[in-house]
């Protein structure tokens, strides 16, 4: 339905710009939700694009630079009178405003600065690394006294008109805008308006440092089912609030990393509409260690070359051998990444989970071997072809179940990024045990093959 409205809408604003109506077009392209509009604006060329920008009102253009993606916000932005441009950062919440300067070069970025009103806010983000809760973080928030009675504060959230996405709590900090507690509206609402706000916070207040990674925030949020979340320095300072609306862009983040790593592609920002170019760049690394690990089980059918070449039937199963292997360690590698993500892992006790893996590869491997043995003496007619096909099945996939467990939990533990574990080194490790395995029984049956 929202792909429908926006190809109406593009439809639109094509044929308006074409009859050089461009507040035709703006109409029609304002009457889309903001994220839809940003991506009714990024499917114009860029000559349609370069003919809107000029027209758009500032509200409207803080809400497309909010919504676009990164990269393309940034070449906006680039192009955009100073002035403007300072006024529409003025517009956007500081986080975003730092999101799209931190995009910018130096120059543009301390130019833009020099003509904002609201610079003093923007600026001590620009100081944190994007991946951190300092980076994540808004200074756009409320936060009151202990001494305040909640009749204060209730006229005070009258004066200063919360926007919409405020969280419904509010910080309470002391004179040193340390923080010490959190109200919730309702207990606001429903205290004496004489009661002190102290009387009725909650001093127990989850937070993060300015220096916590992204991922750690992310899963604080999720578990704890938070609307936002405080951060602070290492005195305990307020220095912003993490919401639940830039809690959804690191979620999303962080599963493209692992879900790209895991393939090994090492740049989560590359996409479908990347350049040739970049994409070659990017993605041709991890193939040329692919093709390292490729001739190292190579090199292990190398070495049995003379019984292949007395039982050429024993090439036929090769593939079978990879193949379930490495699936195998695929699905312990993605649970192990998945659980160390979320925290349900702890690594002091990892060893449990490693057991329990090489026990369902082990429970697995016999299942599967047995039924590709029984398999193999229906079609070829060999029992013994299929014993030694079960045997390794068997013993790979118990590999596979182990190797793909172990390694995650050690790249956690060196403090490497535990979807690193790419299929390229589970793989490998399967790939090699498997063919070796299968080969070695096949040498030691081999009398019993003929």
């Amino acid at each position: 339905m929202e792909q429908k409205q926006i190809d109406l809408a593009l439809d639109e604003v094509r044929a308006a710009l074409e009859a050089g109506h461009v507040l035709d077009a703006i109409a029609a392209l304002i009457r889309l939700h903001p994220a839809d509009r940003a991506e009714a604006f990024s499917d114009l060329n860029d000559e349609d694009q370069a003919a809107l920008l000029p027209r758009l009102d500032i509200p409207t253009m803080a809400d497309l630079l909010e919504e676009l993606e990164d990269e393309h916000a940034a070449d906006v932005a680039e192009v955009l009178p100073t002035e403007r441009l300072a006024d529409i950062l003025d517009e956007m919440e500081p986080d975003e405003a730092a999101d799209i300067l931190g995009d910018l070069s130096p120059k543009r970025v301390a130019e833009a600065l020099a003509e904002m009103e609201d610079a003093n806010d923007v600026i001590p983000l620009l100081g944190y690394p994007d991946e951190t809760a300092g980076g994540l973080m808004t200074t756009s928030y409320i936060a009151l006294r202990p001494h305040t009675t909640a009749k204060q504060a209730i006229s005070f959230l009258r004066e200063v008109s919360p926007e919409e996405e405020t969280p419904y709590y509010l910080n309470v900090i002391d004179r040193d805008r340390r923080l010490v507690g959190i109200v919730g509206l309702r207990e606001l609402v429903i205290a004496e308006p004489d009661t002190m706000v102290e009387v009725f916070m909650d001093p127990s207040v989850l937070h993060v440092n300015t220096d916590t990674d992204q991922e750690e925030v992310a899963r604080l949020m999720v578990r704890y089912n938070l609307a936002a979340l405080p951060v602070v320095d290492h005195n305990n300072v307020l220095k912003g609030v993490i919401t639940y609306d830039d809690l959804m862009d690191v979620l999303e983040e962080e599963a493209t990393e692992d879900i790209y790593r895991l393939a090994n592609v090492s740049d989560p920002d590359l996409s479908i509409d990347s350049p040739i170019g970049m994409s070659i760049r990017r993605r041709l690394p991890w193939l040329y260690l692919n093709t390292l690990t490729a001739f190292f089980a190579s090199w292990v059918i190398s070495q049995f070359e003379s019984i292949i070449a007395q039982v050429a039937v024993l090439a036929v199963f090769l593939s079978v051998v990879a193949g379930l292997g490495g699936n195998s360690a695929t699905q312990s590698l993605a649970i192990i990444v998945r659980a160390i993500a979320l925290g349900e892992l702890e690594i002091h006790e990892a060893w449990r989970t490693i057991l329990k893996e090489a026990a369902v590869g082990l429970l697995q491997g016999i299942s599967v071997g047995v039924v590709a043995g029984i398999g193999v003496y229906l079609w070829k007619g060999n029992a013994v072809m299929g014993v030694i096909l079960g045997i390794a099945l068997a013993g790979n996939i118990l590999v596979a179940g182990i190797i793909g467990s172990l390694v995650p939990v050690l790249l956690k533990a060196l403090r490497l990024d535990p979807a690193l574990a790419s299929s390229v080194l589970v793989t490998a490790v399967t790939d090699s045990t498997g063919f070796a395995l299968f080969l070695t029984l096949a040498v030691i049956f081999l009398p019993h093959l003929s």
